[in-house]
């Protein structure tokens, strides 16, 4: 085992540097939408367009890898998978720059670019980290998930250093300096030896005729770990300035960043010390379903504040958790089951936050908020804000109840 895994040191260091360049794809584009609306008049429409754009092409590559993988060459797939990334990135700060007419042209395509790689990373990374010898997988594997909470916080400072030195005018060095961070993941993938990994559901699927159940358990259950964790991803900050009357600055530092570095921290005190993953699933459910439902009663705004950061803590390990739960429960799980379980996760991080937006708009314009608004002292939208955080309590209130279910349906499984 220890020859084995010295072999497969340099690949697993290429997995965590390609996780934690690929994080920019998530969180710069984001950063740069209002400098967009100044510089080419894109509007906010078109721009939250390119979230979706970005969240349904991964959505995309997570099903054609669930039902036709066994169609890939995985080794090669991997290796060109940050080439994808640079170029995208690179036709993103490109075409805007060189052809300011197509502006919003080149930013659509560089979203789907960029996002085929993001969801091949999705894919490919974990059962890649999976399929490496190692004493302790779970370990490796909630490791591997820290970097994207560390890589989030290092593109706000950057990012955030630089355009204040620079200009947002000169976004387009920014978004090339990021686009040239995946191509040393290309060179670190074509000098390591790739494990051999399995590329079908499971070995289990022959002996056991409910693998099948039991991986559509996981599925939904990281849909609603997603859900949990991206809905306070991408409304702290609104909920921060709107519903706290927080400034926007103060609330993207105390609210977005701190959420991701207690995101990062759990994930690597998990990946260090951590054990009984069951257990860390459920209390995680049972404190991101307290988190939600502090910040949406709670007149106190920094009490709420506190609530909504430690959904980040509450959440951490609710999506890699959900993989180290199917590694330990399905033996043999391939390419396919990671693909199905990466499509829950995007399916979670798309639907919940869109549905939080739906609730904030619909409450926020209701008799019913226009007339509580002067007993409670807050304004429509503020009511419509917090209302729509004990919405997306029901997420991780509905995984409490799916996780008791996992555990009495695995338990008389193992019993059988």
């Amino acid at each position: 085992m220890e020859n084995a895994a010295n072999k497969f040191k340099r690949t697993k260091f290429a997995c965590y540097y390609s996780y934690l360049a690929c994080s920019s794809v998530f969180s710069l584009p984001p950063l740069l939408f209002v400098t967009f609306h100044e510089m080419y008049n894109v509007s906010y429409t078109l721009l939250g367009t390119l979230v979706l754009v970005n969240f349904f092409t991964q959505l995309f590559i997570d099903l054609v890898f669930t039902f036709f993988s066994k169609y890939f060459n995985i080794h090669k797939v991997i290796r060109t998978m940050p080439l994808i990334s640079a170029f995208g990135m690179a036709i993103y700060a490109l075409i805007p720059t060189l052809f300011p007419e197509f502006a919003y042209a080149g930013l659509f395509a560089g979203t789907i670019i960029f996002s085929v790689a993001s969801g091949l990373g999705e894919v490919l990374l974990s059962p890649l980290i999976a399929a490496i010898p190692s004493k302790t997988p779970e370990k490796d594997m909630s490791r591997l998930h820290s970097l994207y909470g560390y890589g989030v916080v290092s593109v706000v400072i950057i990012s955030t250093v630089f355009l204040k030195i620079f200009g947002n005018e000169n976004w387009m060095y920014l978004t090339l300096f990021f686009a040239a961070l995946p191509i040393g993941s290309c060179i670190l993938f074509s000098l390591s030896p790739l494990p051999e990994m399995n590329i079908s559901s499971g070995d289990a699927n022959k002996e056991n005729n409910g693998t099948g159940f039991a991986i559509a358990l996981c599925v939904l259950c990281i849909f609603l770990g997603s859900a949990a964790e991206n809905t306070m991803t991408n409304w702290i900050s609104g909920f921060a300035e709107n519903a706290l009357h927080i400034s926007k600055t103060l609330g993207d530092i105390l609210g977005f960043m701190v959420f991701a570095i207690l995101l990062a921290l759990c994930r690597s005190v998990y990946a260090k010390f951590g054990g009984n993953i069951s257990t860390v699933l459920l209390i995680g459910m049972a404190g991101a379903t307290l988190c939600y439902l502090v910040a949406g009663l709670s007149s106190n705004p920094v009490v709420s504040l506190i609530a909504c950061v430690l959904t980040g803590l509450a959440t951490s390990m609710l999506w890699p958790g959900t993989l180290i739960l199917m590694e330990e429960k399905i033996p043999g799980v391939g390419v396919t089951a990671y693909a199905l379980m990466a499509a829950g996760g995007d399916f979670g991080a798309s639907v919940a936050p869109q549905l939080m937006g739906i609730v904030v708009d619909k409450v926020a314009v209701s008799n019913w908020a226009n007339s509580l608004s002067a007993t409670l002292n807050l304004t429509p939208e503020q009511i419509g804000m917090k209302t729509g955080m004990l919405v997306a309590m029901l997420f991780p209130l509905f995984g409490i109840a799916l996780l008791f279910f996992i555990k009495k349906y695995f338990k008389k499984n193992r019993e059988d």
